[in-house]
């Protein structure tokens, strides 16, 4: 099972995210999953790589050619895919992962969710989708979310396909009860 995470590369965030996504990492390595990121050394996405290696974890980052050249790729990845746009990133991190966490972020990882989001409503993939969120930071957004809804720009229904977590723990479980239910559904059709 390989997991994407989508989460902040920005230096100047409390250490507190940075501390999140190191033992989220942890925990992918820990229920024996792979990690999928955007293959940068820096921030959010860089601890949870090193959380993810420090357990033993295979780490895969996808990453575009210009964000190598500025000395922003995690070099230590297990496997490094350099890709040459950010849509070719995004489309390769959606091929290889079987679910989605997005951490707290900025405007690119919010891109990220949204896209996968509305991807997995309109019927493009099944995946899990997580928000994990202990500290409030996407509150807003899911406050905004609920009022799309009621004046009906959101339909019914889409809401409920992401998790809105605020733990690690409850994240995984959730991610693995819908890997092992994937996987009977596949053995009884086989």
């Amino acid at each position: 099972m390989r997991i994407a995470v989508y989460c902040s590369s920005s230096p100047a965030i409390d250490p507190k995210f940075i501390d999140l996504s190191f033992d989220l990492g942890v925990a992918i390595a820990d229920a024996g999953a792979e990690l999928v990121s955007g293959g940068g050394h820096i921030s959010s996405m860089g601890a949870i790589a090193r959380g993810a290696r420090s357990k033993g974890g295979r780490t895969i980052g996808i990453i575009p050619q210009k964000l190598v050249d500025i000395e922003f790729a995690d070099h230590d990845s297990d496997e490094l895919v350099i890709v040459d746009s950010m849509r070719n990133r995004k489309g390769k991190i959606e091929e290889l992962a079987d679910a989605f966490i997005a951490l707290p972020g900025g405007l690119g990882t919010l891109e990220e969710l949204i896209e996968i989001w509305v991807g997995r409503y309109l019927g493009f993939h099944s995946k899990p989708i997580v928000i994990l969120d202990p500290y409030g930071v996407y509150t807003k957004l899911h406050e905004l979310v609920i009022d799309l809804e009621n004046q009906k720009f959101v339909k019914p229904g889409m809401r409920e396909l992401v998790l809105w977590a605020t733990s690690i723990e409850e994240t995984i479980d959730f991610i693995k009860s819908h890997h092992k239910s994937k996987n009977n559904e596949a053995s009884i059709n086989e």
